[in-house]
């Protein structure tokens, strides 16, 4: 059974900061349809449409039939372990700082036989396991056998965090603390058991509801922070940037406006100045701190979260404008993950639908909870997703866009 995590000790400030070593990343296009899988929490093989084989590895054809037409789809991961093995000796340098690192083959009951990571918790073959997929520090799909059924400490086992960022005994940065989902992120980093929450507050003058009673909380500490002064942040960054291991960026600002709804241009500068320079602002600083020490032992810096929208992906025009800064900050995220990825730093997008909030207030149900939204955020961090769409209107959205992102634009355009 596995171990629980024992809180770390403190790091010496003599000893040299260890660099992050990458697993190897390289991959094939065909198999990125496994990562691309895995970033958003599924596990998913080739199936052969013709004879509708389940095949392992990729491959450009079906291993039965040499047919082209082969589509990703969900599997259960259910099959049986047929063999264990232990390595004590690698050339590679990720896995030679991390040894001994377990192995397994297990044969799919979709057919396919796979060699696996295992989890600590599974024992000697013959057994019963349940493979998923999980994406490593290089930001690459990665197979895993786990238990049938979840075990005690599970999510502490020493392979698997190496996989995941789980917010225990980690120092977390919320950006606003203002908000409801603000707050209730706060509630639920402190739930799962994060050492340090600092939190945001722009505008420490004002008495916000609910503020009082998250700083209560022994974890939590209120910092000052405004997105839209370069000196506020960088103030915060050099009092806490090599501190903290994982930055939560759910500062935003929300207007109901399109184009023609209001003239000027004074709401859409507000909602890019926080929605995107913002973020551009925060990467700047807390940037650099996190990414060097991405290697800094068990607790080591090892995520940056940016909450936007399913906006994001096609403009909602009654909401145009707040649309336009989103999808201005998913392209930004998106440069940012691209720069965090060779130091394993994970950027999570989180594309929630209506939250329950005053600028979704004329919205129909459903409307996501600002809990639900906290504990999708956590929840990706503790399982290593990199994309998130909480709620059943994202869950729609991401489906419609996917299907033809130009009938979905003009399904919004016609109100629907």
């Amino acid at each position: 059974m596995t171990m629980p995590l024992m809180r770390p000790k403190r790091k010496n400030p003599i000893l040299r900061t260890r660099q992050m070593n990458l697993p190897p990343w390289a991959r094939s296009r065909v198999a990125m349809g496994l990562t691309v899988a895995a970033a958003e929490g599924r596990f998913e093989l080739q199936v052969c449409e013709d004879c509708a084989t389940v095949q392992y590895p990729p491959r450009e054809a079906c291993c039965a039939c040499v047919s082209p037409r082969l589509k990703w789809r969900p599997q259960s991961g259910a099959g049986q372990l047929l063999a264990t093995t232990t390595l004590h000796h690698s050339n590679d340098l990720f896995f030679r700082e991390r040894l001994p690192w377990r192995l397994g083959l297990v044969h799919l009951d979709a057919g396919p036989t796979l060699m696996v990571h295992l989890h600590g918790d599974v024992g000697d073959k013959p057994q019963r396991v349940t493979v998923g997929a999980r994406l490593d520090r290089a930001g690459r799909a990665v197979v895993i056998g786990f238990p049938p059924s979840e075990t005690q400490n599970m999510a502490d086992d020493k392979m698997l965090r190496e996989m995941t960022s789980d917010p225990r005994f980690r120092k977390v940065l919320v950006t606003d603390g203002k908000t409801g989902v603000g707050q209730a992120l706060v509630r639920s980093l402190v739930k799962a058991g994060a050492d340090i929450v600092w939190v945001g507050h722009a505008e420490p003058w004002k008495k916000m509801p609910g503020l009082d009673d998250i700083t209560a909380l022994p974890q939590v500490t209120l910092v000052p922070l405004d997105l839209t002064n370069g000196r506020s942040v960088t103030e915060l960054a050099g009092e806490i940037g090599g501190k903290v291991d994982i930055v939560i960026n759910n500062a935003e600002l929300h207007r109901s406006f399109g184009i023609a709804a209001r003239r000027g241009t004074d709401a859409a500068k507000a909602e890019m100045d926080i929605n995107y320079f913002g973020l551009l602002r925060l990467a700047q600083e807390f940037g650099p701190a996190l990414r060097g020490r991405a290697a800094d032992g068990t607790i080591g810096a090892t995520a940056w979260v940016n909450l936007l929208s399913i906006y994001a992906l096609a403009n909602f025009p009654p909401h145009g404008t707040y649309s336009a800064s989103k999808a201005a900050a998913h392209s930004l995220s998106q440069c940012l993950r691209a720069e965090m990825r060779p130091a394993g730093i994970r950027v999570v997008h989180v594309f929630p639908g209506p939250i329950d909030d005053e600028w979704n207030q004329n919205m129909p149900p459903p409307k996501l909870t600002p809990e639900a939204v906290a504990n999708a955020i956590v929840k990706a961090l503790r399982d290593g997703i990199e994309d998130v769409y909480p709620g059943d209107v994202a869950q729609e959205w991401l489906e419609r866009w996917r299907e033809n992102p130009k009938v979905l634009e003009r399904e919004l355009a016609a109100g629907g």
